[in-house]
């Protein structure tokens, strides 16, 4: 349970940093401040930081020019170091499952349980079976502690941590609710990694994260057109053959689009496979490469499942004075994870009823 004031969210993206900070106003949420750098290629691999004084110059840079003064802010990961799991476990007290959650992570988590943080969240209660659902999350120590000395030496104060995949569906409940009773998919198409969460009955019920994303497009681009990754960058947001592009850019980035979709696609499929939950009723695709047209009819046609581009700014208004509001919205997909974490608050607590 959230109380307190927001903190500012901090999205280290493979590509690029995004900051978002959101307020309470008598009417609604406000975007109050918000920042965007683009990244070196290599600075982030698979979420590790390969050149931290990038990062942290970047996030200097953003607060500085953006007149961001709150210092307390959530951070998301995300990649390999980063696991999740829906669990199953007896009934019992959160005092006892306090006590007991790091041996029941040990029998799900394929690293050492000394060198991974563990946290979990109750999905469903059953009492007449004795049971109890949980969604158990993991992430390497060494991993949390690395982003954390980047965002000090940045002379920011990190007081949450979060999976990049939640914040997106906590933006989505905000902004919008969760059918109580349908199942739909929540797509962040990244620059590295595509995050995908499947939501049932309104919580989680299967997350993954595919190794194939924007950078992927964006190389297929380079190595067919001979040209910088500037410059593929530049084509593939350009979208087609409207624009002043070459010709067979189009191509490329369709084909690279139906290869995505049909890695979405399996997801999908080992998804209702094993889970025996009822048929995805919508998929909702933002990140980066959200804009691409081709990738939204791609999916679309794969899963025969109606596909929208997830807008989080939809229901937000922005304090006018500090924020550039056309700017802000036409890029909107790609703050989602930023915002989610702006969600969190500097004094949160655990809801719980035994």
């Amino acid at each position: 349970m959230a109380e307190g004031k927001n903190l500012v969210g901090v999205d280290i993206g493979a590509s690029s940093i995004k900051v978002a900070q959101l307020k309470e106003t008598r009417k609604k949420l406000q975007v109050a401040r918000w920042g965007f750098a683009l990244l070196a290629p290599q600075t982030i691999i698979d979420g590790h930081v390969m050149n931290s004084s990038a990062v942290t110059e970047a996030l200097l840079k953003i607060f500085h020019d953006q007149k961001i003064t709150q210092k307390d802010v959530a951070v998301g990961v995300y990649g390999q170091s980063v696991i999740v799991r829906k669990i199953t476990v007896p009934m019992m007290t959160q005092a006892e499952l306090d006590e007991q959650i790091n041996w029941e992570a040990e029998q799900h988590i394929p690293f050492d349980i000394k060198l991974m943080s563990v946290d979990y969240e109750v999905l469903r209660k059953r009492p007449e079976a004795g049971q109890m659902d949980l969604l158990l999350v993991a992430a390497k120590k060494d991993e949390i502690n690395d982003y954390a000395n980047i965002l000090r030496d940045a002379k920011l104060r990190p007081a949450v941590v979060d999976i990049n995949a939640f914040t997106i569906q906590n933006m989505f409940e905000n902004q919008f609710g969760l059918p109580p009773d349908g199942t739909i998919a929540l797509l962040n198409v990244g620059a590295a990694v595509s995050s995908l969460n499947i939501v049932s009955r309104g919580v989680s019920a299967f997350t993954r994260e595919i190794t194939n994303a924007g950078n992927a497009i964006t190389e297929e681009i380079r190595k067919q057109c001979g040209c910088s990754h500037e410059q593929a960058e530049a084509y593939k947001a350009a979208g087609g053959p409207t624009q002043m592009v070459p010709q067979e850019v189009h191509q490329i980035v369709l084909q690279a689009c139906v290869g995505l979709a049909g890695e979405i696609q399996r997801s999908l499929d080992f998804y209702l496979a094993t889970s025996g939950e009822q048929e995805i009723t919508r998929i909702f695709v933002s990140g980066g490469s959200a804009y691409l047209a081709p990738l939204a009819q791609a999916i679309e046609k794969r899963a025969r499942v109606p596909v929208q581009l997830f807008d989080p700014m939809a229901n937000l208004t922005v304090e006018a004075k500090y924020v550039d509001e056309a700017k802000l919205r036409a890029m909107s997909a790609q703050m989602v994870v930023a915002l989610g974490l702006s969600l969190r608050c500097d004094r949160e607590r655990r809801q719980w009823s035994a």
